[in-house]
Order: structure tokens, then sequence, then C-alpha cells
């Protein structure tokens, strides 16, 4: 999802940001099976502040059915001090625009 937005984990965490998953759910819903393609949509709703949270859908090529729905909270820290801190204005101007 990041480097769709045209940005790099790696030099995030190089600036000194890292990006820990603080929460996540998945609901399975239908299976799929060994070696079957996935479509895997993510969804950011809320601009993201201290906390980025993604709400994901997984479909398949062959279904109109969602196979699995999934949300994660991930949290920007300092990389230093391992403190929260706000989402990097590079981040926000890049997945808002």
């Amino acid at each position: 999802m990041i480097r769709s937005y045209g940005l790099s984990y790696r030099e995030l965490e190089e600036s000194g940001v890292m990006l820990p998953v603080i929460h996540s759910e998945i609901e399975y819903k239908k299976p799929i099976l060994y070696d079957e393609k996935m479509n895997v949509k993510v969804m950011v709703f809320d601009i993201p502040t201290v906390r980025l949270q993604t709400f994901y859908e997984v479909t398949t090529p062959g279904s109109d059915n969602v196979h699995v729905y999934g949300e994660v909270s991930l949290c920007f820290m300092d990389a230093e001090s391992r403190r929260p801190c706000r989402a990097p204005e590079t981040f926000v101007k890049s997945i808002t625009s």
C-alpha cells in the first residue's frame, strides 16, 4: 500500500520513523485455495496522525465474494526514542492527494 502512494517504507525507516503493528483483526469468510490468485484491496478512511488504520478486503478473480476482511492499526514511532510520533507530512500528503 505504501509503495502504491509513491513512498518507500525503507526510506520512512531511514528517516527515523517506524510503523509497527499495534492491533490486527481478520475475519475469514470463504477459503482461498492453494496457488489461487488473490486481489488485496487496502482502504484508509481517516487521515493518519499518530495512528494509521487500514482495512482490507481479499477477493479472487473467480468470485464476486469477499474471502477475507481485515483491519490493521499501526503507530508512527520515533526509531530512536521508541515513542509515538506524528505521521511525517510527506506521508500524509502522499496518501491524501
